[in-house]
């Protein structure tokens, strides 16, 4: 049995430190799961965060299954455990206790949880040894519960979790738990914020925001990987912008309900005034402190601006807004690069959503749209990142729905 190294607690101390540096839960789950892997050099593993009664899926990693840096729709899978004693996960949240399993292949008859084969099955995987650790606040409170999967030797032969990787685990779970509150309660306040937003347009759900802001980090993902933006910018960026996009309409705020709620076409005036929402939206984040207040100034303000110069606002002034004159569209490059993606992550999902107005249409259609705008409307290098991670938008859209919108929200 070895103990735990001096340099061991030193690479958990780096990796909690730049764990702490992200501010979104996704960007959060993803770089704890990750440090963990490494940590116990598991081939796999997946985070579930407490819901109600249930553990709800909340990320997975595979280096068999899902190899490299590309985008993972398995990410935004939905489905949710029931705290028992029935599931390995569900007994480690029940009992606050860490499950440590040498075959899940060959549990004996006394155990008190089953091992659910569905996954293996399907994707022709073969889980072995499994590690389950809760997710304990500082005042024992279970958040979560980390799975961690196939423990492998330097020869990468699977193996049972070591005496040292089980000790070293809760030291960095339990400050990563930190981080992943925070991350949470982050996404939390975000979205109470849009319920106001909501309260006066009720298009501007919180399911919408979600949406919009994991579309945009995924195009993000696949655009910074084209053009070959280093890994740590890129990862940093995708934490930034999924924040920052889903506050892209709280300007809306500022709009009368005479116009947010009419059944009617709006008049020339009317549309006039709405269009100031990116101005308003912006306006709110005009003194701003951080990258992420200034991304969000940027996205709020541009996201309705088009690649040929025919959107809006254009220039104006967001402090001082009595002259409300839109100024000549914002064209090409000139439009930040955030806003140029969360301009058509908006547009996606208000074409493949339903509307009290309209039909849900259907994603190869909306496709087919946002294609044939590619160089009028939209940037043709987001428009590619998009078509490339198409496929994961779509899980997105399945995942975040208008019944799960603040469910995800655990804050008590």
């Amino acid at each position: 049995m070895h103990e735990p190294t001096e340099k061991a607690y030193k690479e958990i101390v780096r990796s909690l430190q730049e764990i702490n540096d992200l501010s979104s839960v996704d960007a959060i789950l993803e770089k704890v799961l990750r440090e963990a892997r490494v940590l116990t050099k598991a081939d796999a593993g997946t985070i579930f965060l407490v819901e109600k009664e249930n553990l709800r899926f909340s990320y997975v990693q595979n280096d068999t299954l899902f190899a490299g840096d590309k985008v993972n729709p398995e990410v935004y899978s939905n489905y949710t455990v029931p705290i028992d004693m029935k599931s390995i996960v569900g007994y480690s949240a029940t009992t606050g206790e860490t499950v440590n399993i040498t075959d899940a292949y060959a549990l004996p008859d006394t155990a008190p949880f089953g091992f659910n084969k569905d996954f293996d099955i399907k994707n022709s995987y073969r889980t072995q040894s499994i590690l389950a650790i809760p997710l304990k606040s500082y005042q024992q409170k279970i958040v979560g519960v980390l799975q961690l999967i196939n423990a492998k030797d330097p020869t990468g032969a699977v193996v049972s979790f070591s005496t040292e990787q089980r000790e070293l685990l809760p030291v960095f779970t339990i400050n990563a738990t930190i981080a992943i509150e925070r991350g949470v309660m982050t996404r939390a306040l975000v979205l109470r914020m849009m319920k106001m937003a909501e309260l006066r347009d009720p298009s501007e759900t919180g399911a919408h925001v979600l949406r919009v802001g994991a579309y945009a980090a995924e195009i993000y993902h696949q655009w910074a990987l084209n053009a070959g933006v280093d890994w740590k910018e890129r990862r940093r960026n995708k934490d930034l912008i999924r924040i920052a996009a889903m506050l892209h309409d709280v300007g809306k705020v500022g709009i009368s309900d005479l116009i947010l709620k009419k059944p009617a076409r709006l008049t020339d005036e009317e549309f006039l005034t709405m269009k100031w929402h990116t101005a308003l939206g912006a306006g709110l984040f005009s003194n701003a402190t951080s990258e992420l207040d200034a991304l969000s100034r940027d996205i709020a303000l541009n996201h309705h601006e088009k690649w040929d110069g025919s959107g809006y606002p254009g220039d104006v002034d967001i402090v001082n807004m009595d002259d409300m004159t839109m100024g000549k569209g914002k064209k090409g490059e000139e439009i930040p690069l955030a806003a140029r993606i969360v301009a058509l992550a908006d547009v996606f999902d208000a074409l493949v959503s339903r509307r009290s107005y309209k039909e849900p249409m259907s994603y190869e259609q909306a496709l087919g749209i946002i294609q044939d705008e590619a160089g009028s409307h939209f940037d043709p290098d987001v428009v590619i990142a998009f078509d490339e991670v198409f496929f994961v938008c779509k899980a997105i859209h399945s995942r975040y729905t208008a019944e799960t919108q603040l469910n995800e929200i655990p804050i008590e």
